[in-house]
């Protein structure tokens, strides 16, 4: 499949960006996510007002607006790999009235294995690079020294972000499930071997 069009779901801390990242070098594929989005169009005017209005405000800019803002960057692009959208179902219901998916993959991973990744995560304050207590620390001792846990990246905190994760966006999962568009992933292999497999439920979409 020359350009597909992909919508990747998957809780925080599944793997979505690096599989969106390959996804957009093995493809040469656009990676929507509905910040970017926001973000580069922060000015767009729509009769919902600007989505800046909202993110100044520090407001959840509304469902009409962002879905504007998603249709916008999908149409723009030959192939896309959507992450981050959509939440909810009614944005999952828009989505299928502007384009067609060619799949839709979930990254599948255990509450606590999500646990595990998320507060193992360490950050180098004076760089801003991302290391991880199990898989990924710094030969440098200095550096290892001096990275800290983002206040993001706290039990609590992460046990939050998953259950508003799952209580948003289990619908939108359940909806895919029931229309058999939905394709799951094993996301606690190996990055590379979950690419394997992503990468060949796509051949088997053509």
């Amino acid at each position: 499949m020359s350009q597909p069009k992909i919508l990747l779901l998957g809780a925080p801390g599944a793997g979505k960006g690096t599989q969106s990242s390959n996804l957009v070098e093995h493809y040469a594929v656009e990676h929507v996510t509905t910040g970017d989005a926001l973000r580069a169009n922060k000015d767009m005017e729509t009769e919902h007002g600007t989505p800046r209005e909202y993110m100044e405000a520090g407001e959840l800019v509304p469902d009409p607006l962002v879905n504007e803002i998603v249709k916008a960057a999908v149409e723009d692009a030959g192939g896309f790999v959507l992450d981050g959208y959509p939440r909810n179902l009614s944005q999952a219901e828009y989505l299928s009235d502007i384009t067609d998916l060619d799949l839709v993959a979930l990254l599948d991973v255990s509450k606590e294995e999500l646990v595990d990744r998320l507060t193992g995560r360490r950050m180098d304050p004076e760089t801003g690079d991302i290391y991880h207590t199990e898989f990924n620390m710094p030969d440098d001792e200095a550096v290892r020294d001096r990275l800290v846990q983002r206040d993001d990246d706290t039990e609590e905190t992460v046990r939050e972000r998953l259950r508003v994760f799952e209580e948003n966006t289990q619908p939108v999962i359940d909806h895919y499930e029931e229309t058999g568009e939905l394709v799951r992933i094993d996301g606690e292999q190996a990055p590379e071997e979950v690419w394997n497999d992503l990468d060949a439920a796509i051949e088997d979409a053509a």
